[in-house]
């Protein structure tokens, strides 16, 4: 059985200008970073704008587990199954962090015979987006920095920077760091840290900002401190914003990729979902709606956690509005969920697979309290056995959704081709009968209403806890006037709850909200609950350890 880069490694890739051209760019939009990739220009917007939009399909997923659910997978899958049927489909997707590649989760290219390519391209650093993203934030950081060595005008309180600065890299060493040590000359000591870039700020507002000029307004509104009076300093103040978005202007620009299938693929942008907001860039989105009559793109980890974020924020901010939900689970995760270990999920249990169900049955009907109809995929492993596939399927049409066994990983757009016509033929009906989209809750609503509601609507929870120091960090964000801002939930993807331990539909529980966070230049609040880390670490034996180069520059242990 071949691995994923070495299916990758035997693909027929076509020239990037000819993948361009099925989409009817020209030659002088496109911005090639070599043969097999290219970046899309400014102008392609603006000449875009007479057409109607196509579908938006959310791709999303149960919450994960050990298992494996393959949710970039089955978006592959479908985008190469929505060709197969004579549908003009466009791909939109996140980029991978560096972290997960060398840590232990993995890329986002897919899997299989559904994978986006060049893959290592993709996985590792693709057009410098995340470099760029990386530069810009620390670019802010040294600035400020600097500000409070020479003179420090603003009246910082070096107490309550609030801005920290980013590698795209799992690195626990730096989670609390002091800088500013050596003598005068060397700034002035305090106590920093590090995000990982994908959780950074500056990577939300590249991902929400729809021009040049709202991506500078949005890093001008970045809350950087509070000065010694207790009111805000804010980047503008700083004067950074300028140099930032001369960083990041050619990161601004989607970057164009193809499935093995030589499917179009946007890939921009890559926020965590169980950090920060978890969904590619609302500039790749909106002009995948453009250019296809079909856009299909994913939010990370569950429902809970980047489809809510999906719908909440990049759908309020971008005025998007999704015509179909895919939701992925596997029968394996469903037992896992009843409570089997992971060693033994081959084998048939229809106990476990009835008791953990409850977990799809839940993010089914989250997805329905947005208005948007639900399609469940199945991805299908070997080891599914007729009657634990016909539970499934009966269990999905007692809720009144369609479900589909997937084989893209194995079979690519050929085994995705019954999910495909089942999506479309979704979409034709709601479309009929007048389905609308509509966000969980109104921004008007208190900081904490908003959590709550969140917490009860979509989590189960009964109710949330908000600590001392949480009750205080919403208390400020509302006095300097930012209490209608949508919510960003800082939540472990393991659970509905913030215990990961609490599998399938946890009950009888509170959700912690330990901090809130202000990310004015994108556009929310973020709430943090559990032990949710803005820096991951690598684990004891890291994916690293398997990847190598030779000679000839050839990649092997690239999953």
């Amino acid at each position: 059985m071949l691995s994923d880069i070495e299916i990758a490694q035997s693909a027929k890739m076509k020239k990037i200008s000819e993948i361009a051209q099925g989409l009817g760019i020209s030659e002088d939009d496109l911005e090639p970073y070599g043969h097999y990739k290219a970046k899309l220009s400014e102008n392609l917007y603006s000449k875009l704008a007479f057409r109607d939009d196509g579908k938006l399909i959310l791709v999303t997923a149960i919450n994960p587990t050990p298992a494996g659910e393959g949710k970039t997978t089955v978006s592959v899958g479908l985008a190469e199954a929505m060709g197969r049927i004579g549908k003009n489909a466009v791909l939109a997707l996140r980029e991978p962090s560096l972290g997960p590649v060398f840590g232990i989760k993995g890329g986002a290219a897919g899997g299989g015979y559904a994978q986006v390519v060049p893959m290592e391209d993709i996985n590792l650093h693709f057009t410098g987006d995340m470099h760029a993203i990386t530069a810009a934030n620390n670019l802010l950081c040294a600035m400020i920095d600097n500000h409070l060595q020479q003179g420090n005008a603003l009246n910082i309180d070096q107490r309550r920077i609030m801005f920290k600065r980013c590698l795209d890299m799992n690195d626990r060493a730096l989670r609390n760091v002091i800088v500013g040590l050596g003598g005068k000359a060397n700034g002035v000591p305090r106590e920093d840290g590090f995000n990982i870039t994908v959780a950074s700020e500056v990577m939300a507002i590249l991902c929400l900002a729809t021009d040049i000029a709202d991506l500078k307004e949005r890093l001008g509104n970045i809350l950087v401190a509070y000065d010694l009076n207790g009111d805000p300093v804010f980047a503008r103040q700083i004067g950074a914003c300028g140099a930032m978005t001369a960083l990041l202007k050619d990161a601004l620009k989607p970057n164009l990729v193809q499935t093995l299938e030589n499917n179009p693929a946007f890939i921009h942008g890559g926020p965590f979902a169980n950090i920060a907001h978890g969904c590619n860039s609302v500039r790749a989105t909106k002009l995948a709606l453009k250019l296809g009559d079909y856009c299909i793109t994913e939010a990370g980890f569950g429902s809970d956690l980047g489809a809510e974020k999906f719908f909440d924020i990049k759908c309020r901010y971008g005025g998007l509005k999704p015509s179909c939900v895919v939701l992925v689970a596997t029968i394996r995760a469903l037992k896992y969920n009843g409570g089997v270990q992971k060693n033994d999920l081959a084998k048939e249990n229809m106990w476990a697979l009835e008791k953990g169900i409850v977990n799809l049955q839940t993010h089914i009907e989250n997805m329905h309290k947005y208005h948007v109809p639900v399609v469940v995929a199945i991805n299908r492993f070997s080891t599914d056995t007729e009657d634990e596939v016909n539970f499934v399927k009966n269990f999905c049409s007692d809720m009144g959704v369609e479900v589909s066994m997937c084989e893209v990983f194995a079979k690519g757009g050929e085994g995705g081709k019954d999910l495909a016509e089942k999506v479309c033929d979704t979409i034709k009906y709601c479309s009929e009968s007048g389905s609308e989209f509509k966000p969980l809750y109104s921004t008007a609503l208190s900081i904490k209403e908003k959590v709550e509601t969140i917490a009860k609507e979509i989590y189960r929870a009964d109710g949330v806890v908000f600590t001392a120091q949480a009750e205080k960090a919403i208390k400020e964000i509302e006095a300097i006037g930012f209490r209608d801002l949508p919510v960003c939930v800082a939540k472990t993807q393991y659970s509905l709850s913030d215990n990961p331990a609490l599998l399938g539909k946890p009950k009888n529980f509170n959700i912690t909200v330990r901090d809130a966070r202000l990310s004015s230049g994108a556009g929310f609040v973020v709430i943090y609950t559990g032990d949710i880390l803005t820096m991951p670490g690598l684990p004891k034996n890291p994916a690293a350890f398997n990847i190598d180069c030779d000679n000839n520059g050839n990649i092997t242990g690239l999953f």
